[in-house]
């Protein structure tokens, strides 16, 4: 008899997010932001979500044993809740509650699950529900997935779950032990968040723009070591400037930040507008250094000699997406391997309570090999897309896509890349992207300005064969899930410049032919035409908008931006007019 087990993020009021393991495989994950066109969904629950992973699954909600969700009570016995109470006491009504009435929280969110599985037809009563601590979700989601078979470091940052916000242990014969926690406000997460409100950008959904700003900065300019009190092993933020609730947050026009005005008095205004600018540009360096620095010393303190054991790291939690400080755990002589969940953020614990349950009953999860577990579309279904879109496209069937894009790409135009089914977590991996050649000079500049509408500091990613990986970057490390940045070798600065940082990195994806064989294809036959087997890869998306899902999502974006072509499937979509080598339109 099989097991399945349906998993549900979203109890923390943002990125709603379902997952269906039967057995141990892995069949359907994707974000409620997708269906509702809303950026991390904020305080919805995964309806939408859930409904595609049983139909993915070709399963009703009576077949399904167990709903896991990443959350659960706390009991007052553990430090967390008094370490929340005293650290909070200048609110001292949110300090009692968290002593007197700590688990509202999940007792709420667990009458939210049960009104919304009801309405889709599960029987309350018949299935299992399971409760798994936040950062234990983390955890499995990174060390359950990550096929390491021997013990293996386990780290998980973020801003906070029920209380914890900091977590290192270790994996060992599928069981996750714990070593130390930390709790809030004592949050390397919200610290990095609350400076990124600071710089002008939105949590949980700024901070690696902070991170793309930081290679334009002198860390070394400002001091912000006052922030937190660190001694190698414990830290504390300081909560006269950064992780404040209540009062003291700083306020304007009537919204609260999660800074208090302190730390304006500090370091000056909030930044405003897209410049990236002095004195802002060398906060952004010193926060990142602040951050590596003391994450690296505690990874250090708590997991030095685990992974002088076997070499292996599995990394999760919001934190784990600052791609630069993967870059310097990958250099650690002792590390020779670092996992990090693809879906780090909320979302991907959908994926970690249900790994959790899965394994906590005896059976074997999968390696996660690739994010490519979303919804798909057939040729049929494009087309009608196009048929019943307001704008009328001009669109046609072509064959040979990948050396028709190609040759479209060499010749320096964009092209909206929509193809198999959709990618779970942040990042476009070659299924919902838009592609550049990056050896055409301005394609990163034109994308930014006419379609992405984003800030023009920063950095576009190469996707490449997974083979050139080994000759363009200075570290050989497995890249499937551009978690990692890499130092370029000087030749390959000079022949993709248009996907290389300010400070002569890249975040790769190194693509394998099993997992995406029209993709790696369509980088076959850029090598082809240009010498280099790659692209430059960013999400089909706009600003402010979550990736797109569907092919009317894509037509939307299409038509809203300066996008000339546009590829679902075998159909290619043009504004002006199509090129002269593919055969007639057929609308």
């Amino acid at each position: 008899m099989a097991l399945t087990v349906l998993g549900l993020s979203g109890a923390l009021g943002h990125d709603p997010s379902a997952a269906i393991y039967v057995d141990g495989k892995l069949v359907a994950a994707v974000e409620e932001e997708r269906f509702l066109r809303d950026k991390h969904a904020k305080n919805k629950m995964p309806i939408e979500s859930t409904k595609f992973c049983l139909a993915q699954a070709g399963i009703t909600p009576r077949d399904i044993d167990v709903v896991a969700v990443p959350y659960a009570p706390i009991s007052l016995a553990t430090p967390a809740r008094w370490h929340y109470a005293k650290r909070y006491w200048y609110a001292p009504d949110r300090s009692l509650d968290a002593l007197l009435n700590g688990n509202r929280r999940y007792r709420r969110y667990v009458g939210r699950i049960r009104e919304m599985l009801e309405s889709l037809g599960f029987d309350w009563n018949k299935i299992e529900f399971e409760p798994v601590e936040h950062h234990l979700a983390h955890a499995s989601s990174a060390y359950h997935l990550s096929g390491f078979k021997e013990k293996t470091a386990i780290m998980g940052i973020d801003g906070k779950g029920e209380y914890a916000t900091t977590f290192f242990g270790y994996g060992e014969n599928g069981k996750i032990h714990k070593i130390k926690e930390f709790y809030d406000p004592d949050s390397l997460g919200g610290l990095y968040g609350a400076i990124t409100e600071y710089l002008g950008f939105d949590m949980l959904d700024g901070e690696y723009k902070v991170m793309g700003m930081a290679p334009y900065g002198d860390p070394d300019k400002y001091d912000l070591s006052r922030l937190i009190k660190f001694d190698g092993k414990n830290f504390e933020v300081n909560t006269d400037y950064a992780n404040v609730i209540g009062l003291r947050r700083y306020k304007e026009k009537g919204r609260g930040f999660y800074f208090s005005p302190k730390l304006i008095d500090w370091l000056g205004p909030r930044r405003k507008g897209d410049m990236a600018d002095d004195p802002y540009i060398h906060y952004a360096a010193a926060m990142q250094k602040l951050y590596e620095d003391v994450s690296l010393k505690l990874m250090d303190y708590y997991l030095g000699d685990i992974i002088k054991e076997t070499g292996l790291i599995a990394f999760s939690g919001g934190g784990a997406l600052n791609v630069k400080l993967n870059q310097k755990i990958i250099a650690r002589p002792e590390v020779k391997e670092l996992f990090v969940q693809p879906a780090s953020g909320d979302a991907g614990t959908a994926v970690g309570a249900a790994s959790y349950v899965v394994e906590k009953r005896g059976i074997k999860v999968e390696k996660m090999e690739h994010v490519y577990l979303g919804p798909s579309f057939n040729n049929e279904q494009v087309i009608e897309a196009c048929e019943q879109h307001a704008e009328k496209p001009k669109f046609l069937q072509i064959d040979n896509v990948p050396q028709r894009i190609a040759k479209i790409l060499s010749e320096g135009n964009p092209v909206a890349w929509f193809q198999g089914r959709m990618e779970f977590g942040p990042r476009a991996l070659g299924h919902r992207s838009i592609l550049g050649c990056p050896s055409f000079k301005g394609i990163a500049d034109r994308i930014n300005e006419q379609i992405k509408f984003r800030e023009r500091w920063r950095p576009f990613c190469p996707s490449m064969l997974d083979r050139v990986a080994k000759e363009m970057f200075k570290v050989d490390h497995p890249a499937p899930f551009m978690t990692f940045t890499f130092e370029v070798n000087e030749e390959w600065k000079e022949r993709v410049p248009e996907v290389v940082h300010e400070d002569g990195t890249s975040r790769g994806q190194a693509v394998k032919q099993e997992f995406n064989p029209r993709y790696y294809a369509l980088l076959e036959e850029m090598e082809k035409r240009t010498g280099n087997g790659v692209v430059l890869n960013t999400s089909l998306n706009r600003r402010g908008e979550p990736v797109v899902c569907t092919p009317t999502d894509a037509l939307n974006m299409f038509f809203g931006s300066d996008l000339q072509y546009l590829i679902m499937e075998d159909i290619l979509v043009v504004k002006a007019e199509f090129p002269a080598d593919i055969q007639e339109p057929i609308n």
